[in-house]
């Protein structure tokens, strides 16, 4: 069962540390810190989380006092955080002012991961279950916490989270508001829900849009999507990977269009090229069906189709949300014309459809069923905040919609 009791009893962690690596203008330290699987249950099982502290190359000689903490959180879930090269980008504006330390959320990256290789060591579904359980962001904020008492000596620091680490960052200002200096939202303002049918049906209207823009911006592809739906739908296409591709699967490059215009393009010039000639008339091309298989990877980094409908839940089950929702549009049925592409949701079928998912199947059923989730944020708390924040919310976000976060 995932941890119930006040996040207040959570203690520092015990970490080791890898020598400092210089790079093009920054030196980045990597920390390992052993912390419960199950905050409810501290003297059970630990996992290791990763975290990477990086200074800019002029500041290396500063003490921590002198240079304050801040915490990046990584979208997703389950995707890890960035792997600096050099001292560019938003990072170095931010080490200007800041150590900034880049956390790999538990179960991605270096942080004792759930992939597709591990999780089945876990050979029982109940088990697969119960352990998935442990890997929202009320476990992420406790392990930052753990993190923030032992590496920074317990300072403040300041938060910057990206889409998903926006949700953290709430989560964290629920939990540990006297913890932070700051916090920096960048396109995830979290909807305070129980559960998330409202939020798909927010989003499959987003998408709806931008599948307008796309077809309105290139109305030919209309015929080359059928064509490509068609095909698929009367032949046995399988994928580079050997995995079959069906028309459901083809349309979840959808997922794409929400990277600005720039998925849309994309999206286009793969449709030119879907064809080519074969000995008995035409066939999709290999240069094709790599580029789709490459477009919706829902399966390297499982977490994210797992607990992907979970991250909203408190108290109520998800109930495979985003697939009960979508009978309510009906410019996704299957006879609507032109085909419209889906976006980031997750469906009972991809479990059946993606072999690497299969074996998940049985716990992913169990997760989208599970009715008692605990909090992940508390309004009481919300309201009363006195953390200073700032938020960059994008207009037309297809994944965490603006009107949310208004």
């Amino acid at each position: 069962m995932p941890n119930k009791q006040s996040s207040s009893t959570v203690q520092p962690s015990q970490f080791t540390s890898t020598a400092p690596q210089f790079m093009d203008g920054i030196v980045c330290t990597g920390h390992y810190f052993d912390v419960p699987l199950d905050y409810g249950n501290p003297a059970g099982a630990t996992i290791k989380v990763f975290a990477r502290e990086v200074v800019s190359l002029e500041n290396k000689d500063k003490g921590k006092a002198e240079l304050p903490w801040l915490l990046f959180l990584q979208g997703g879930p389950g995707f890890p955080s960035p792997r600096p090269e050099s001292n560019s980008g938003w990072l170095k504006r931010a080490l200007q002012k800041y150590r900034v330390l880049l956390l790999d959320q538990r179960g991605t990256g270096l942080s004792t991961p759930v992939t597709i290789d591990t999780l089945p060591m876990i050979s029982d579904a109940q088990k697969q279950f119960e352990y998935l359980q442990n890997f929202r962001a009320d476990n992420i904020v406790r392990d930052s916490e753990a993190i923030r008492k032992e590496l920074a000596g317990g300072a403040k620091w300041t938060l910057l989270g990206q889409s998903y680490g926006g949700f953290c960052i709430t989560t964290y200002l629920s939990l540990f508001p006297e913890a932070l200096d700051g916090a920096i939202y960048t396109g995830g303002l979290p909807p305070l829900v129980d559960q998330p049918d409202e939020v798909y049906r927010a989003t499959y209207k987003r998408a709806i849009e931008k599948n307008q823009e796309f077809y309105q911006r290139y109305p030919a592809d209309a015929k080359l999507v059928e064509k490509v739906v068609s095909y698929l739908a009367n032949n046995e296409v399988r994928l580079p990977c050997g995995e079959i591709l069906t028309p459901r699967r083809f349309l979840q490059i959808g997922l794409n269009f929400g990277f600005k215009s720039a998925g849309i393009h994309p999206t286009h010039y793969l449709l030119e090229s879907a064809f080519t000639p074969s000995a008995s008339g035409e066939t999709l091309s290999f240069a094709f069906l790599h580029s789709v298989e490459a477009m919706a990877q829902f399966d390297t980094n499982p977490i994210y189709a797992l607990l992907h409908e979970a991250i909203y839940c408190q108290g109520s089950a998800s109930a495979w949300s985003a697939e009960r929702v979508i009978k309510e549009f009906p410019e996704f049925a299957a006879q609507h014309r032109p085909h419209y592409f889906t976006g980031e949701m997750i469906y009972s079928w991809m479990f059946d459809d993606f072999r690497n998912l299969r074996p998940f199947k049985k716990a992913a059923q169990m997760l989208a069923d599970y009715t008692d989730w605990p909090k992940i944020y508390d309004k009481d708390v919300l309201r009363k905040n006195s953390v200073p924040c700032a938020a960059a919310i994008y207009f037309g976000d297809m994944y965490v919609d603006r009107l949310y976060s208004e």
